[in-house]
């Protein structure tokens, strides 16, 4: 018996039903991966508009062709077609030696890098000139720095032990990198896309080699090892978007480490306690670079210490301190100063002859020119000669092509730069 025509009718509307789902995912999936390897199959900068949908679909750690030309792309070739943000912060100090460094090694190395420039104006500004020579400048911001208010938050959080300017000098150097986080989400909407990864580094460091693929790791956020005075080194910071914005979110986590009970906190251990309590990775690496620094250590250090590293030491030197200098300890009296020092502390390693130590218990040397110029080389020592015989018109020609050459300014006058600066016309 074949049953009423209603019995019969439910179980085919269910098979009709299922046979227009099958023809559904028959048509719709070849077209998704078909869209899928177009999107893909671009690199980021000629086809930015694509950028966000392309953050959507492919994990930062793979985004750019897997392929070209039939021939399989490393994780390295990858890094360097991804688009990166370069922050740059701090005042400009020694920039005359670290500037044309950072511009060689980094920006110069990753084809795809934008630089992001955030500093307060002082003296030194006028330096910024040699960034003309960076090959790509998303955003200048160099402003008046002025007092920033002291939160109840922060001067609990917050300790004004080790730092020269209090815990106002922590906020104002934590306002300098949180500020480049919004420079860089600013830029993102503006131009509609999406940076794969952010490298946050310092003004004052100089690169004695290039910054390499190896250390940009997706989902953890990589630090220089050692100087890490109890928490992690915070002199250079390597992360996808994910990672970077907390570790960027230097004053905007504050309440959050006041809320988890903490206190006394100097850079260092707020930097580790924002990363930890924000359940974000961290990897610790031997990079090629040190903070030139004029300030004044005793010689040799102890225990909680501060060794400063001759210039001309073969590294990585992962941002130590450093100077020009004759070196005063080599070899096995490096092992001996060294050995004295608080691990947790201002530890720098010294294995294979990488170290070699000033005497930074006072001024720079009579001569550190010379000393800068045999180790940087021509090229270096050129920019160094060009910041010292600058006149007031070159300043000001080197600024103009500066800011022709930036999408975003927001700077005072060049005049005003460059006559704070140049004591002669």
């Amino acid at each position: 018996m074949l049953g009423s025509p209603k019995k019969i009718a439910m179980p085919f509307a269910k098979w009709v039903s299922y046979l227009d789902w099958r023809w559904l995912l028959f048509i719709v999936s070849p077209l998704f991966l078909f869209f899928f390897f177009f999107v893909s199959s671009f690199p980021s900068p000629p086809f930015s508009s694509f950028s966000p949908l392309r953050h959507f679909l492919i994990p930062p750690a793979f985004q750019g062709n897997s392929t070209v030309n039939g021939d399989f792309l490393s994780k390295d070739e990858m890094v360097l077609r991804s688009r990166i943000a370069v922050c740059l912060v701090g005042g400009a100090r020694r920039f005359e030696l670290t500037g044309p460094s950072i511009i060689d090694n980094i920006l110069k190395r990753y084809p795809n890098s934008d630089l992001f420039l955030h500093s307060p104006l002082d003296k030194d500004a006028f330096k910024f000139s040699l960034l003309k020579n960076a090959p790509r400048v998303a955003s200048v911001r160099i402003f008046q720095p002025q007092p920033l208010p002291e939160t109840e938050s922060e001067t609990r959080v917050l300790t004004a032990l080790h730092s020269p300017n209090a815990i106002q000098g922590l906020i104002q150097y934590f306002n300098l990198v949180e500020g480049c986080l919004t420079m860089i989400k600013s830029y993102e909407a503006k131009k509609i896309l999406k940076y794969d990864w952010i490298v946050r580094t310092r003004v004052d460091g100089y690169w004695n080699r290039p910054l390499k693929p190896e250390h940009f790791i997706a989902g953890r956020y990589v630090v220089p090892e050692g100087s890490s005075y109890g928490g992690l080194n915070d002199r250079l910071g390597i992360g996808d978007q994910n990672t970077s914005n907390v570790a960027l979110s230097r004053l905007s986590l504050i309440p959050a480490l006041d809320s988890a009970g903490l206190q006394g906190l100097n850079s260092e251990t707020a930097f580790k306690a924002q990363l930890t309590t924000q359940g974000v990775s961290y990897a610790t690496k031997r990079l090629p670079f040190c903070i030139v620094s004029d300030r004044r250590y005793d010689f040799p250090p102890g225990e909680f210490g501060v060794p400063v590293a001759a210039l001309s030491s073969p590294g990585p030197l992962s941002g130590a301190k450093c100077r020009p200098c004759r070196a005063a300890c080599k070899e096995e009296c490096v092992g001996r100063a060294m050995s004295v020092l608080n691990r947790g502390w201002s530890w720098t390693r010294w294995d294979n002859g990488s170290l070699r130590l000033c005497n930074a218990s006072g001024a720079w040397e009579d001569g550190w020119e010379r000393l800068f110029d045999k180790v940087a080389g021509k090229k270096f020592a050129g920019a160094r000669r060009r910041i010292q015989t600058m006149r007031l018109e070159d300043c000001l020609r080197d600024f103009k092509q500066l800011k022709k050459r930036a999408v975003t300014w927001d700077a005072p006058p060049a005049t005003d730069i460059c006559k704070l600066g140049l004591a002669h016309p």
